[in-house]
């Protein structure tokens, strides 16, 4: 079953979504031309009311734990390993069923993180790949599903991308807090269009791990709320190269990453 793109629900809700996770093929090519899509309703009323709370009580309990030390964001780690409501949307059978879709292959949960940018924090993400800080190797593809779990405008913090540069790869890690830095790496990119896409509560972006992409500051009163879900290519394997998800597993090079902590989706 397909669903037409941009069905109406009601007056506040545009889902391009069904329940079981179709999506029109017009999502499936505008991401692999561009690297990127936005789903819009992915989420119902009901579940990001479920979901925010969840996520508002994990953050208060575990901020000091984030690992981003500069004050960028909080960023709370497989937060689906620790929490039982929070599991029930990174392993979403929606956002899986979605993802594969777009992936064309089966997948794995990477890891999941919770990104909460605090009001008035002043400090944007600034444009990065995702691939090059992952110790895989033998993958064909990796994505991230962005979940707006509050309304997210530009102006509270909303993710911009440079469509077409999921082909770009064998760049170095990239510094998050660095404006210049990805743009020092490929100065080309600089003069690239780039898609903005502000979220509805309920809302999300999907992103090749290659795609280009930042966040501006939160300028609002109102905490930016966001869950992110990483899924990669279900044959991928442990390259040897630290990571916080798989330095305490005692993983050797070509290990496949699978069972448990990266279960099939």
């Amino acid at each position: 079953m397909t669903v037409s793109h941009s069905t109406m629900i009601n007056d506040d809700l545009v889902r391009d979504v069904d329940d079981d996770g179709n999506i029109p093929e017009d999502l499936i090519t505008t991401y692999t031309r561009d690297g990127v899509v936005r789903v819009r309703g992915m989420l119902r009323p009901d579940e990001v009311g479920e979901f925010l709370a969840a996520e508002r009580d994990f953050h208060q309990r575990h901020k000091a734990d984030s690992l981003d030390k500069a004050g960028t964001f909080t960023q709370l780690v497989n937060v689906w390993r620790q929490d039982d409501r929070l599991a029930q949307l990174t392993l979403h059978p929606r956002i899986a069923t979605v993802a594969e879709q777009l992936a064309g292959m089966p997948l794995r949960i990477w890891h999941d993180h919770m990104l909460v940018k605090e009001p008035h924090n002043n400090k944007p993400t600034f444009f990065h790949q995702d691939r090059p800080y992952w110790p895989h190797t033998n993958d064909r593809h990796s994505l991230s599903c962005w979940i707006a779990l509050v309304d997210v405008p530009p102006e509270r913090g909303c993710m911009s991308f440079l469509p077409g540069t999921q082909h770009l790869t064998g760049l170095r890690p990239q510094n998050l807090a660095e404006e210049e830095d990805l743009f020092g790496l490929a100065p080309e990119l600089r003069w690239l269009p780039r898609i903005t896409y502000p979220l509805r509560a309920g809302d999300v972006t999907f992103h090749t791990s290659y795609t280009g992409h930042m966040a501006l500051d939160n300028r609002t009163d109102e905490a930016r709320y966001a869950h992110i879900t990483v899924y990669m290519d279900a044959e991928t394997r442990f390259n040897g190269n630290p990571h916080v998800v798989t330095n305490p597993l005692g993983l050797a090079p070509n290990d496949r990453l699978d069972g448990e902590t990266f279960p099939e989706v």
